[in-house]
C-alpha cells in the first residue's frame, strides 16, 4: 500500500501546486478586468529579463496601498513564511511550495470578516473596489455555467489601423515574453534557452492570439512573469503542474460561480504577492551578469543606461496617455501613433531594443569575452548542449511526428 499512498500524495501536491499558479494568474485576470475594460469603448539579455519584473513595479505597492489593512499583512505574513520554514524540517517543503496558499487564505478570510462586520459601508468607492470580497457583486451576477463559443460578439472587423496597432502589441509581447523565457529557464534550472525554441514559443503565442481573437477575448497573450516569480518561491518547475493549472482557468472559466468566488479576493492580496514575485524575476535578471565581465565599465555602462531608460521611458508614456487610450506620440497617421505608443510604453521592450543596440555596437568587436559571448554561443544551436532536448523537447512525443524544421 505504500505506493498508491505515495502516488496519491505526489498527485495531491500537484493539484495545489497548479491552484497556487491558477490564483497567481488570477491577479491578473482580475486586474484587467477591473482597470482595463471600464476603460474600453548577450550581456543585453540582463535588462531585459531584469526590467521584466521591475516594469510591474506599479502593480505592486501602489496597487497594495489601496488598502493597507489587507495588502500590508499579506505581504507581512508572506516574508515570515520564510523564516517559518527553518523552525522545524517538516515544516520547511509544506511552507516552501504551500506557503502562498496558506498566506491567501489567512487574509482573504480576514477580508471577509471586515466585509461582513461593515468596515467598508462608508468609504469611497476606490476603497470598497480594492477591500470588500462582494465587490460588484462578482458571484451573484456570474452564470452557472457558460461555454464561450467562436464569434460570440460578431463577425470579425478588420481595418488597417487595428492591425498595425496589434502589430505593436504583437512585438512587445514577443520582447516581454523573451525576457520571462529567460527567467524561467534559469529558475528552473534548465540551459540557456536555444533560438529555435523561442521562437517556436513565441509562434505557439501567435497561435493563441489567434484563438483568443476567434473566441472573443478581451486582451492578447503573453508569458505570465507572476507565474516564473512562483518558480522561484515553490523551487518546482514540472510542467505537468503547469498542465493542471490550464486544465483549472478552463474549468472555473466555464463554471462562472466557482470562478466568481476566486475572483472576489481583494487586488491588494495579488499586489503583495506581485512584490515578492516579480522581485525574485528582477533578481534572476540581475543574476545573468555573473556570464560576463562585472569589473568591466563598458558593461556598467550598458546596464546601467538600459535598466533606467527601460523604466524612465515607459513611465512617461504611460503617464502621459489619456483615458482614450492617446499616447505622447500624436501624428497624423493614428496605426503610427498606436504602434509607437505601444512599444515605448513597454519597459521590457524599451530595455532590449537600448541594450541589444548598444551592445552589438559599443566596442563590440573587441570585448567579446567581457560581453559573455563565449558562454552563451553554445547555446545559440539546436545541439549546442546535451541537455537541450531533456529540457524543451516537446510534450506527448509530438517531436516524432512534426518536421524537424518545426522543432
Amino acid at each position: 500500500m505504500l505506493i498508491p499512498i505515495k502516488l496519491l500524495n505526489f498527485a495531491a501536491q500537484t493539484a495545489f501546486l497548479a491552484f497556487q499558479h491558477y490564483i497567481v494568474m488570477l491577479g491578473t485576470i482580475v486586474l484587467i478586468a477591473s482597470n482595463l475594460v471600464p476603460r474600453m469603448g548577450g550581456d543585453h539579455v540582463v535588462p531585459v529579463a531584469c526590467v521584466v519584473g521591475l516594469g510591474l513595479f506599479m502593480r505592486g505597492f501602489p496597487l497594495l496601498a489601496n488598502c493597507v489593512e489587507i495588502g500590508l499583512p499579506m505581504l507581512i505574513i508572506l516574508v515570515i513564511c520564510q523564516y517559518l520554514k527553518h523552525l522545524h524540517p517538516r515544516s520547511r517543503p509544506i511552507l516552501e511550495r504551500f506557503g502562498l496558499l496558506f498566506c491567501v487564505g489567512i487574509v482573504w478570510a480576514f477580508a471577509a470578516i471586515l466585509t461582513v462586520a461593515g468596515a467598508y459601508n462608508n468609504v469611497g468607492e476606490q476603497t470598497k473596489m480594492s477591500c470588500r470580497t462582494d465587490r460588484s457583486y462578482l458571484i451573484s451576477s456570474a452564470p452557472w455555467v457558460r461555454v464561450p463559443y467562436p464569434f460570440q460578439w460578431g463577425a470579425p472587423i478588420f481595418r488597417a489601423s487595428h492591425v498595425f496597432g496589434m502589430m505593436g502589441a504583437a512585438l512587445v509581447s514577443s520582447a516581454e515574453s523573451t525576457g520571462t523565457y529567460f527567467a524561467t529557464a534559469r529558475l528552473a534550472g534548465a540551459t540557456h534557452p536555444p533560438a529555435h525554441v523561442l521562437t517556436r514559443s513565441i509562434g505557439l503565442q501567435g497561435v493563441g492570439m489567434l484563438l483568443e481573437g476567434i473566441f472573443g477575448a478581451a486582451v492578447g497573450n503573453t508569458a505570465s512573469v507572476e507565474n516564473v516569480g512562483l518558480l522561484g518561491l515553490t523551487h518546482i518547475g514540472s510542467r505537468r503542474v503547469v498542465q493542471i493549472s490550464t486544465a483549472f482557468m478552463i474549468f472555473f472559466s466555464i463554471f462562472g460561480k466557482f470562478g466568481a468566488l476566486f475572483a472576489s479576493i481583494p487586488l491588494p492580496i495579488f499586489a503583495a504577492i506581485y512584490c515578492v514575485l516579480f522581485g525574485i524575476v528582477a533578481a534572476i535578471g540581475i543574476s545573468f551578469i555573473q556570464f560576463s565581465n562585472n569589473n568591466s565599465m563598458r558593461n556598467h555602462y550598458i546596464l546601467g543606461l538600459s535598466l533606467f531608460l527601460g523604466i524612465s521611458i515607459p513611465q512617461y508614456f504611460v503617464s502621459n496617455t489619456t483615458m482614450e487610450g492617446h499616447g505622447p506620440v500624436k501624428t497624423d497617421g493614428g496605426w503610427f501613433n498606436d504602434i509607437l505608443n505601444t512599444i515605448f510604453s513597454s519597459p521590457p521592450t524599451v530595455a532590449m531594443i537600448i541594450g541589444t543596440l548598444l551592445d552589438n555596437t559599443l566596442d563590440a568587436r573587441h570585448t567579446i569575452n567581457d560581453r559573455g559571448i563565449p558562454w552563451w554561443k553554445p547555446f545559440q544551436h539546436h545541439k549546442g548542449d546535451v541537455r537541450t532536448e531533456e529540457f524543451y523537447s516537446l510534450p506527448l512525443r509530438i517531436n516524432e511526428w512534426l518536421p524537424s524544421r518545426y522543432l
